[in-house]
């Protein structure tokens, strides 16, 4: 058995020891890869400076040229593990948020479950018929009301219309009547034309006195056909 099967078996076997959570072990990974991020930024850096080195003593000192050569070759391996542990870790990290979503996800709908389980236990179909026909009989109600009060209201409509246009036109009559017996009539004269003299009047006063009597004529025959109405 190899070493890291022993350890991990030994691990594994001890009694007691609790799971972390899932927040627990989500934070100890991000932390993971925080401190291998940072250590390959020195892998880098130390690569970068070995070649730097390599290239300056390649002509000068072949052996130190050599070593810094290893050396970089060595970083890069370590690099390259990092990477792979990297993609692990994140893959592992994604894997226990999908695990860890996915269990609050049916933790919540389970709880949402029970708590429309004990609302439904409490409800009892022919109450909730009962109450949804109280409510359509308020309803109808309300609207009648509503109806009753957007309707004419009338008081006294029941008379007859003929008696009270017959009524109408007796009060208009008696009121022409008034005005009738308060107007004037012009008295006509009772005495004869005086007699015209022998001598012939002139045409021209002739037809003036013909005009104003054709006028006094027309004003009365007027006046006697609108008291006749």
């Amino acid at each position: 058995m190899s070493k890291l099967a022993k350890f991990f078996q030994r691990g594994g076997s001890s009694k007691g020891r609790a799971a972390p959570s899932a927040q627990e072990a989500l934070a100890r990974l991000r932390e993971t890869e925080e401190m291998l991020g940072r250590k390959q930024e020195y892998l880098e850096s130390r690569i970068q400076r070995e070649l730097a080195l390599a290239r300056r003593l390649g002509t000068q000192n072949k052996r130190a040229a050599l070593q810094a050569l290893k050396r970089k070759k060595r970083f890069e391996k370590q690099l390259s593990q990092i990477d792979g542990t990297l993609s692990t870790i994140e893959f592992q990290r994604e894997a226990l948020e999908n695990a860890h979503t996915n269990t609050e996800v049916l933790r919540n709908m389970g709880l949402a479950a029970k708590v429309m389980r004990a609302v439904h236990e409490n409800m009892d179909l022919n109450k909730i018929d009962d109450l949804m026909q109280d409510i359509t009989e308020q309803q109808d109600i309300a609207q009648e009301i509503s109806e009753a009060f957007s309707q004419r209201v009338g008081f006294g409509d029941g008379f007859d219309e003929d008696e009270l246009m017959a009524e109408l036109e007796e009060l208009e009559q008696e009121e022409l009547n008034k005005k009738m017996t308060n107007i004037r009539l012009p008295t006509v004269p009772s005495s004869s034309l005086p007699a015209q003299p022998d001598r012939k009047p002139s045409a021209h006063r002739s037809r003036a006195a013909s005009s104003k009597r054709k006028e006094e004529e027309d004003d009365f025959n007027e006046l006697a056909a609108w008291a006749s109405c």
